[in-house]
């Protein structure tokens, strides 16, 4: 089965509009480009860039989308500050009486930066200000995780510290500062002593770890057709056919170890479970990369940067373009009826 999943509101690095006109025209051409009568999930993306006013209006119009025009099933937000997420779907929430369907989390269940199940990771069970947890009282029952790879910062290659550097072009773009990459280029280091690549480890570490924290905080998902068990999702982003056959290896060999441990009963003691691969990259990351982490295990940038400034004007906010997907729309609309 397909399960088609499309973003809206930021229309390029610095310029969102979240008007429910734009959001409106983004729906409709996105069926139009994916020759769809309908999505069944979207979010609002990097909601933490506009102002909560702003999200609330956005996900007013495609909660209407869904009711009165069908195009939509389930409705989300999306970004970068776990903290920021949980703000804005606690409010939303509290000013329309009906909880978000899904979030999206990017960047922050890695093996650098765990703060969106941190709480959980390391069994603080008596930690109430966890950020799934506040999910949860939200009423989200659907938590995704994306970006296992912290947007190019755990490859073996890495961000060089450089900010002149011609060696990759993540170099300017990247929001870490120089003092990360260089931390992150040792897990490289690390990953290569023990015969792996650091994207194998970071992306089945990440894996494996939110398949099982997101379950056990009740904010997983069905893991498919002839399984019982409840999984963490992530969302994985590939470029080439062997980076997606890589993923998809990783991820069954994921799915095998939960299933043997569900078969055993239940969690084995120090959260060392399944195969003999899940129990390596395990013991790497905890004793050997987040001990060289140092002070930077956990660090995160701030999202937006300082500076940022929304670079859609006011009086262009709703105004979109005349290029025929509204009256191509209209024109199917009207033949359905």
């Amino acid at each position: 089965d397909v399960f088609i999943v499309t973003k809206a509101g930021r229309i390029a690095s610095d310029e969102f509009d979240y008007s429910p006109a734009w959001v409106r025209y983004s729906i409709y051409r996105s069926l139009q480009r994916l020759h769809s009568e309908y999505l069944d999930l979207v979010y609002m993306h990097d909601v933490e860039f506009v102002s909560p006013a702003e999200v609330l209006g956005a996900v007013k119009e495609l909660r209407r989308l869904r009711d009165e025009e069908g195009v939509i099933k389930y409705v989300g937000i999306s970004g970068f500050p776990p903290k920021v997420l949980a703000e804005l779907a606690e409010m939303i929430l509290r000013e329309t009486g009906e909880p978000l369907d899904a979030m999206m989390s990017y960047g922050h269940f890695t093996v650098q930066n765990r703060l969106l199940g941190v709480d959980e990771l390391l069994e603080r069970k008596e930690e109430e200000s966890s950020v799934l947890k506040r999910f949860k009282k939200a009423g989200v029952e659907v938590i995704l995780n994306a970006s296992m790879l912290g947007m190019g910062l755990l490859t073996q290659k890495g961000i060089p510290p450089n900010p002149e550097s011609k060696e990759s072009p993540l170099v300017k773009w990247h929001p870490s500062p120089p003092e990360l990459r260089i931390a992150c280029k040792k897990l490289g280091e690390l990953a290569a002593a023990k015969g792996e690549r650091l994207e194998s480890v970071a992306i089945r570490w990440a894996l494996e770890e939110w398949a099982r924290v997101g379950a056990e905080a009740g904010v997983g998902v069905d893991a498919g057709s002839g399984s019982s068990l409840k999984v963490g999702a992530t969302v994985c982003g590939v470029s080439s056919i062997p980076e997606l056959e890589e993923t998809v290896a990783e991820w069954n060999g994921v799915l095998e170890g939960l299933e043997k441990l569900a078969a055993a009963g239940g969690k084995q003691e120090s959260r060392v479970y399944g195969s003999e691969r899940q129990e390596k990259v395990l013991k790497l990351v905890e004793d050997e990369m987040w001990p060289a982490l140092g002070n930077w295990i956990d660090f995160a940038w701030a999202s937006p940067g300082a500076g940022y400034v929304n670079t859609r004007r006011p009086e262009d906010k709703g105004k979109v373009p005349d290029d025929g997907v509204i009256a191509a729309h209209e024109e199917r609309a009207k033949d359905k009826k």
